[in-house]
Order: structure tokens, then C-alpha cells, then sequence
């Protein structure tokens, strides 16, 4: 999704305000798989500082969605699914990835076509890193 753009011809990265609007996105993410209780499962298989998974997410999307490439820079090679097997990621993690995404989307990212862009593509991947039934 690295050439990922809607009908305004710009990067999504740039749509969503660069920067700082991926990083309130990130963080907001985050912030949500913290306190929802709909992704304690979720919040289980991370460490038990997020800082780092929220940095390493946002690094990641950032390349992603057409802005720098700065988790290929720092970490090389994204190899999502791979990097993740350490980790059990059933259904309820899966699920509860996703709904603190989607939350954060609805509360950092007003406009809804761009919202409805990144929708699809975020599910896809969140299911590609489930690695058990």
C-alpha cells in the first residue's frame, strides 16, 4: 500500500496529515487497546510498556501509506506475519487490534472517504497476522 492514495492523488500519509496526524492515530490506537476492556486479549500479548509497539506501528504505516520509510530504515524488511509469531494471535487478539484501530480512526481522522481507504486494507492485514484458530 506504499503508492496508497484516494482520489485526491496524494499519499495517505499526507491526507491523514503526516507526521502528526499518523501519530495521534498511533497513539490514540494505543491509548484504547489500554483501557478497552473488548481488547483485553489483545493487550495481553503485548509488553507492558506499549511505547514500543506504538512506535514500531507507526514506523510501519508511515512507509505504508506513502510517507517515509521508517521502519525498512530502522528495522529493515517489514516481514509482518513473521515478526509476529512470537505472539498468539487468535481471533479475540485479532478482533480487539482492530477495534481500537477503527475506534482511533473515528476519533482522529474526520474525513470519512479517507477513513473508508484505510478500512479495508487495515482488516486485510489484521488478519493476515492471525497465526491461530
Amino acid at each position: 500500500m506504499a503508492d496508497a492514495a484516494t482520489a485526491e492523488n496524494r499519499p495517505i500519509y499526507d491526507q491523514l496529515g503526516g507526521e502528526a496526524g499518523l501519530r495521534r492515530l498511533t497513539r490514540r490506537m494505543y491509548e484504547l487497546m489500554d483501557t478497552l476492556p473488548e481488547a483485553a486479549e489483545c493487550r495481553a500479548i503485548h509488553p507492558p510498556s506499549l511505547a514500543g509497539s506504538e512506535q514500531k506501528l507507526f514506523e510501519f504505516l508511515s512507509g505504508w501509506l506513502g510517507g517515509p520509510p521508517l521502519f525498512e530504515d530502522r528495522h529493515g524488511p517489514p516481514m509482518l506475519r513473521r515478526r509476529h509469531f512470537i505472539a498468539e494471535i487468535g481471533p479475540a487478539e485479532r478482533d480487539g487490534w482492530l477495534l481500537c484501530f477503527e475506534r482511533a480512526l473515528e476519533e482522529t481522522v474526520a474525513d470519512a472517504p479517507l477513513r473508508g481507504a484505510l478500512r479495508e486494507p487495515v482488516r486485510r492485514l489484521a488478519f493476515h497476522m492471525q497465526n491461530k484458530a
